[in-house]
């Protein structure tokens, strides 16, 4: 597992970036994340980009900031956007450079995660509940195609869920 990057997918709310950069810290790893490198990287939020350019014009650049990070870092631990499994090409380049790891959430525990962010671009209807719920049907089998790891993200403490999923990224 030394030398190769640890990716992170799943649902928006799922966990992965708070997740990501405590699994990093136990792993002596630099933490990215995907979402944050598009808004360093354009000066824009993520809602301004979707508002500006859609969710196709958005996918362009997560596609692109995403096959950089990956062609400049090795040994990373990389928090991805929730449809970056949207596209073959970036489902392609999770196979192929590192270990995925999907952090798995129902979408009731993700309706309660997201209920008060205003964030989300694709979340800004009245009913969060049946976003939520098409977007988990859509995306749910393709986090699992990617996956060589499937943890239930709403179980327990963040720090004992930290532990045991870099235990298993280790025995690895």
């Amino acid at each position: 597992m030394e030398g190769s990057n640890i990716f992170l997918v799943g649902a928006m709310g799922s966990g992965k970036s708070s997740v990501g950069k405590a699994l990093a810290e136990t792993l002596c790893r630099n933490f990215l994340d995907v979402d944050a490198e598009i808004e360093s990287q354009t000066g824009a939020n993520i809602g301004w980009i979707f508002d500006m350019d859609g969710e196709q014009g958005f996918r362009d650049r997560e596609s692109k900031i995403f096959s950089m990070l990956i062609s400049e870092n090795t040994n990373a631990v990389i928090a991805t956007g929730g449809g970056i499994v949207l596209r073959e090409e970036n489902r392609r380049l999770l196979l192929d450079h590192g270990l995925v790891i999907y952090l798995c959430a129902s979408s009731q525990q993700l309706y309660q995660r997201t209920r008060k962010d205003r964030k989300r671009p694709l979340l800004q209807v009245a009913d969060r509940k049946s976003v939520i719920e098409k977007l988990l049907e859509e995306r749910d089998p393709l986090y699992r195609q990617v996956a060589d790891i499937v943890v239930n993200s709403g179980q327990g403490r963040l720090s004992h869920s930290v532990k045991k999923l870099a235990e298993k990224v280790l025995a690895m």
